[in-house]
Order: structure tokens, then sequence, then C-alpha cells
């Protein structure tokens, strides 16, 4: 029996927009590998980690789910559909309807608007999750990718910033005021 020739092989669909998780124990190993991989790249724009968040990585990585667990921070992860870590995309100092916002994105990865969409998703999360109300954010200066994402997600500069030595920006996002059901509209 002879078995036809398919043909050509099909163009694959383009990937979907990786969706955030939670960060979860089992991430450690991509997250790791994500964090060297793009350790020169981030340099470049934010001070280095140091070496000793990579050797301590596995302590860290236990403390921090331990804090998220205690509701003080909330981390998620940009996965690819292959279980690439692309981005981080976090919440922390949690207290009193407000967090601080920071991420980072692979180089690999930018340009294709998907920090402004895992920004804009953390965002919702932070509203819909986490009963937040007032979102800091802060970045160098010398950022322009990363102030570009603050502004088209609904971040306002609202002052400066040092990071260890280098110039940065300040920004603030706060959920719109919502009349009770019923409530006239001004």
């Amino acid at each position: 029996m002879t078995v036809p020739h398919p043909g050509p092989a099909p163009t694959p669909a383009p990937l979907p927009v990786p969706g955030l998780q939670r960060l979860r124990a089992e991430h450690a190993p991509a997250l790791l590998a994500f964090e060297r991989a793009n350790r020169a790249f981030f340099a470049a724009s934010v001070p280095d980690r140091g070496d000793a968040y990579f050797t301590g990585f596995a302590d860290r990585h236990r403390a921090l789910l331990a804090e998220q667990a205690a509701g003080t921070i909330a981390f998620h992860l940009l996965v690819g559909e292959d279980g690439e870590v692309l981005g981080r995309f976090n919440l922390v100092d949690i207290a009193d309807g407000s967090a601080e916002v920071g991420y980072r994105l692979a180089e690999k990865a930018g340009g294709r608007g998907l920090a402004t969409a895992a920004v804009r998703a953390l965002c919702s999360l932070a509203e819909t999750r986490y009963a937040l109300h007032t979102l800091r954010a802060a970045t160098t200066r010398d950022n322009l990718a990363s102030r570009k994402v603050l502004a088209r997600t609904g971040f306002l500069t609202t002052g400066t910033a040092d990071f260890d030595g280098r110039p940065g920006l300040t920004y603030v996002r706060t959920r719109p005021e919502r009349p009770e059901p019923g409530a006239p509209r001004a």
C-alpha cells in the first residue's frame, strides 16, 4: 500500500498573542532563562540586578511566591505558547488600593505591541481581581519604549526619579470614578 504524498507543508498560523499567567513555582526555570538571556538588554535601560540575583534565584523565587500568597505583590508572566517567558508584569507594594507597576519584555518580543497589551491586561487585573484604584510606575528617562507603553495605557507623568544616578520619570494611573447606578451624570 502506498501513502499519497501530502503536498507542501501548510504555512503555520501566526502565533496568538501570548497570555498573562500568574507567577507559579513551575515558572522558575523559564523565568531564570528569560532573565539571563535578556540581562544585557535590560541593563541598557534599567539598573542591572547584579550577580547575586542569579545565584540566589531559587530562594528569591520561593520568597516572591510567599509574598504573593500574602497579597503584597502579584507577579504575572507573559508566556508564549511554547512555555517561553516573553515578559514579566508585576504589581508590587500592594496596599490601600494602590500598587507599583513594573514590567520587562524580552528583547526579541519588542516592537509588536506585546508590552502595551500586557500592561493593559495587568491594569484590568489590578482593578477587577485585586481591587486597586491607583497604579504608580517609574522608568528611566532614556527608556523611550517604556515611556510610550505607559502613555498608551493611561499613565500620566507626575514627577522625576533617580535610578542609581540615571534620571527617570514617575507616573500614575487612577481608575475613573464610577457613579452609583441611577446617579445623575454631570
